[in-house]
C-alpha cells in the first residue's frame, strides 16, 4: 500500500482506489493514518495497538460498518462515544476499528453505515464490537454533520 518515495512522510497510495493519501496530522487530525479518506479502505498494518505497524499481513482491509468507542471523558457532551470505522482484513479476517478522520468523506462513511445494515459480520461479533444498526442513525448523522437526520435532510 505504501510507495518508497512517500514512506518517509507517511503518505501512501490507497491499495483500493489508488488515491494519494496524506498522513499529515493537520489534515486528518489522527496520529496513525492507515485508511483512505475517499473509499475508507485500510491496510492491515497494526498488530497489537494503533500505530505499532507490526502486522506481517499487510493485506487490504474492507470497511464493513461503524461502531462507537466509549469515551473515558465523563464530561463529554455525547455520552455515546466516538464514531469509529470497522474494518475486516481481506486475507486473514482480522477485525480492527479506526477513528473517523477529519478529512474522511462523510458520504463514504454514510455509505459504509447503510451497507452494513443488511449484512451480518460474525468475525466482528466474535471480537465483541457492537456494529451500529438502523436505530443509531441519529447518532451517526450527529457525529458526522453536527445535527440529527431530520435536520440534515432539510
Amino acid at each position: 500500500m505504501r510507495t518508497n518515495t512517500m514512506a518517509s512522510f507517511g503518505d501512501f497510495r490507497c491499495g483500493n482506489c489508488h488515491a494519494l493519501v496524506s498522513s499529515m496530522h493537520m489534515l486528518s487530525a489522527v496520529n496513525n493514518r492507515n485508511h483512505c479518506p475517499y473509499c475508507l479502505w485500510s491496510c492491515h498494518l497494526d498488530l497489537y495497538s494503533a500505530g505499532d505497524r507490526l502486522s506481517a499481513c499487510k493485506a487490504k482491509m474492507k470497511p464493513v460498518g461503524l461502531t462507537l468507542k466509549k469515551s473515558r471523558n465523563k464530561y463529554q457532551l455525547n455520552p455515546r462515544g466516538e464514531l469509529m470505522l470497522v474494518h475486516i482484513c481481506t486475507d486473514c479476517n482480522s477485525v480492527s476499528i479506526n477513528r473517523i478522520a477529519a478529512d474522511d468523506d462523510p458520504e463514504s462513511v454514510l455509505a459504509v453505515y447503510h451497507s452494513s445494515l443488511d449484512v451480518s459480520h460474525p468475525f466482528v461479533d466474535r471480537k465483541g464490537i457492537r456494529m451500529l444498526h438502523a436505530g443509531d442513525m441519529d447518532a451517526v448523522y450527529t457525529q458526522l454533520y453536527g445535527q440529527n437526520v431530520e435536520a440534515a435532510l432539510f
